[in-house]
């Protein structure tokens, strides 16, 4: 079986990786990969037919200098599925790009069976896309429990397979005392975990107003220590862009061999997180973190998606547990020092709101799978049932 997969970010990264690995162990046949991934996808045998970071924009602003070139990638992408003619296209996140690609590639060969992996949030905003995307897209695997309807009703088959942070290791408490001696941060200390985003485009927009946060709240609280998580590629620019938050931040290195754990060690030793919107706010609920949200956008983005939006919350805890637990502070007039640092003083401090956030948090992992079958099987499975694949019998 031949299967040409499409990542367009880290995350769909690690969700296609671990498809790619449990598709091997279960189909009762041997299964060949082509596309374009990041490194856990070529650690799993994807030879990337290009730089899957060059896919990884959001908004028009970041989208409309690189647009020549996007356009360019996705006729090349279309063109390599069609010479490889695959038994099945499947696409993962990234749907300015992916869904593209996949009606492209559709319209040139109809017969081609094509899979979705991570639905848009049509339940958000802009729901007629879901309508569009069944003209290409004949199967959705969602992370959220609720989405499945929503692709069925637009004409596409959809199973739920659960959402991976739900499965992910968390660090125990000997990993965060550890995490804390060797940062030299007391054990009493408030710890602050900073996330101003995953993208150049979040961070550049975030930090400066995370910076301003931090420094109000490390004037009320000057024992305030701070670790800013990064991802690959982008140490250096937090680095520079918080070289001078307060809390002596630690900038954690995701390609220190020595010690490839320490994210999970510093969620397990935080008090407190201020994050952009996005999945991370489900790694946070993962480790019991309470955090606020913020996310900004220039005024142009944030008018045009402002519109759009059919919802009072973009929080995945929120959505899932069906609370408004976690706070937000969202566009350029809330995500402001100002009005977020008073929000993380009560995160950090105030017990009746942690214990709401944490109650929440639990529904949310429950709701996305804990305790059940790995997603990246439940995902394999999704796969070869649609494609009428039959299971290896050890699989059983």
């Amino acid at each position: 079986m031949k299967l040409f997969i499409v990542a367009g970010e880290h995350s769909g990264d690690s969700l296609g990786a671990e498809l790619m690995r449990e598709l091997v162990e279960l189909a009762q046949e041997p299964v060949r990969f082509e596309g374009i991934g990041g490194p856990r996808m070529q650690a799993q045998g994807l030879a990337s037919l290009f730089e899957m970071q060059e896919l990884s924009l959001m908004g028009l602003t970041e989208i409309l200098p690189r647009l020549f070139s996007i356009r360019a990638r996705i006729a090349q992408t279309t063109d390599a599925i069609l010479r490889a003619a695959p038994d099945a296209l499947i696409t993962i996140d990234s749907p300015e790009f992916c869904l593209r690609v996949a009606r492209r590639a559709r319209a040139a060969s109809p017969g081609l069976r094509t899979i979705h992996y991570v639905a848009p949030s049509v339940w958000a905003w802009r729901p007629g896309r879901a309508a569009r995307m069944a003209r290409s897209i004949d199967h959705v695997l969602t992370l959220l429990p609720f989405e499945p309807p929503y692709m069925q009703a637009a004409g596409m088959s959809s199973d739920f397979v659960g959402h991976p942070v739900a499965a992910a290791a968390q660090a125990d408490a000997a990993a965060a005392q550890r995490f804390r001696a060797r940062h030299a941060i007391a054990p009493d200390a408030p710890l602050v975990l900073a996330l101003p985003g995953s993208r150049r485009g979040e961070i550049s927009r975030h930090a400066g107003e995370f910076g301003r946060t931090l420094h109000l709240l490390h004037a009320r609280r000057p024992d305030l220590r701070v670790v800013v998580p990064t991802v690959r590629g982008l140490r250096a620019e937090v680095a520079a862009r918080c070289a001078d938050w307060p809390g002596a931040p630690v900038i954690l290195d995701p390609d220190n061999a020595d010690e490839p754990d320490e994210k999970a060690a510093a969620f397990a030793a935080a008090d407190a997180a201020l994050a952009a919107s996005g999945t991370v706010s489900l790694e946070l609920a993962a480790a019991g973190v309470p955090m606020v949200v913020a996310y900004s956008l220039n005024r142009l983005n944030w008018e045009l998606g402002r519109r759009l939006i059919h919802l009072d919350t973009v929080t995945l805890v929120n959505l899932v547990s069906e609370t408004r637990a976690v706070p937000e502070h969202l566009g350029p007039h809330e995500c402001r020092a100002e009005r977020m640092a008073p929000t993380l003083e009560r995160v950090l401090c105030d017990p009746g709101e942690r214990a709401r956030q944490r109650a929440a948090m639990q529904l949310t992992l429950q709701r996305l799978g804990q305790g059940q079958e790995a997603p990246g099987r439940r995902a394999a499975r999704s796969v070869l049932a649609h494609l009428g694949r039959r299971l290896a019998r050890s699989s059983d």
